[in-house]
């Protein structure tokens, strides 16, 4: 099953730029940009990584994104995370980016999102891998904050497919954002946001309804509310779950625990995700992997994930179709 997995076409819908900056790079950043960080050395860093709720991630995630200072940074940040998705044959990536960790620091959104639009567009040229960018607010800050950012968003309005709400889930309600999304949405952006996580599902009723969402990040929580999940799989209202990072995270024990299976097999429209995998320890063949490894999956199950994220995802719907195709070819043609 594992070389299905690495030559089946996929589709990223969760992932935070960010969340991709290895201990390595992390290093090398540091030196170039002359900033301090508390550890020693890369393996340093990794032993850092044992988290015990989202918080605990938080902290040490925001540390990291200090090195990032240039627009070379964000273009070599994202430019590494493409080459993964090239080794692990992602077609087609929706990535988020969190400006307020950077501008807070003094970093200009346009530094940000400059660096990471040459990669993508360095990516679609080279790579063959297409793309689009979500913007993310930062909900434990406050809705000020948020609306300022999206002014800042507006002159990119190009180059930003939809906005998107992560942070701390607790304490952060999505009714706390219910007025800056309504703002992004009469702008013209499509919004997502994190609900359902280390949230109850109430919040991912609130985001469908409150925030006007296109898909859900997360969201495994539904199943508090089995009227929830009979109208998410009515409705086809997108999941973007994260194996790893839910296991690494505690949200469950084990991988065998995961509900993303008995989702799929009551007929949800739910994607696997990489969330933030230098943190959580794998990018997209090593989610499919350990899902795989934990519940018996058939092919065509496996297929599922990646047909549910082309039609959950932004694209138009002749790359939708083309990519479709792409992926029930190779089901079709696979011979082990």
């Amino acid at each position: 099953m594992k070389n299905f997995i690495k030559g089946l076409p996929k589709v990223e819908l969760h992932l935070h730029i960010e969340g991709t900056l290895e201990p390595e790079l992390m290093f090398e950043l540091a030196k170039r940009n002359k900033i301090s960080i508390p550890f020693s050395s890369p393996q340093a860093v990794r032993e850092a990584y044992q988290f015990h709720n989202l918080q605990s991630f938080l902290d040490i995630y925001y540390q990291g994104a200090n090195v990032l200072i240039t627009e070379q940074d964000f273009f070599d940040l994202t430019w590494a995370y493409l080459l993964r998705c090239k080794q692990d044959n992602v077609v087609h990536t929706e990535i988020f980016f969190d400006p307020q960790t950077h501008t807070d620091r003094g970093i200009a959104f346009k530094t940000v999102i400059d660096g990471i639009t040459r990669a993508l567009r360095q990516a679609k040229e080279q790579l063959d891998i297409s793309s689009q960018l979500i913007m993310c607010f930062l909900r434990h800050l406050d809705e000020e904050a948020a609306f300022a950012t999206l002014q800042q968003a507006l002159p990119y309005k190009d180059q930003i497919i939809a906005v998107g709400l992560d942070s701390s889930e607790q304490g952060h309600p999505p009714e706390k954002f219910a007025r800056v999304f309504e703002a992004a949405r009469n702008a013209g952006f499509l919004t997502v946001a994190h609900a359902g996580e280390e949230g109850p599902a109430q919040n991912i009723l609130d985001a469908i309804y409150l925030l006007g969402v296109s898909r859900i990040d997360h969201g495994v929580r539904c199943v508090e509310s089995t009227e929830l999940v009979q109208q998410l799989a009515e409705s086809r209202m997108p999941l973007t779950v994260c194996p790893l990072s839910n296991i690494k995270l505690k949200v469950f024990e084990d991988m065998a625990q995961h509900n993303i299976v008995d989702l799929l097999e009551t007929g949800l429209c739910v994607t696997i995700n990489s969330d933030d995998p230098a943190y959580f320890g794998g990018y997209m063949t090593d989610n499919f992997v350990a899902v795989a490894d934990a519940h018996p999956l058939t092919r065509q199950q496996l297929a599922q994930f990646s047909l549910n994220a082309i039609e959950a995802s932004f694209i138009e719907h002749p790359q939708k179709a083309t990519l479709s195709q792409k992926v029930k070819d190779y089901l079709a043609g696979f011979s082990g």
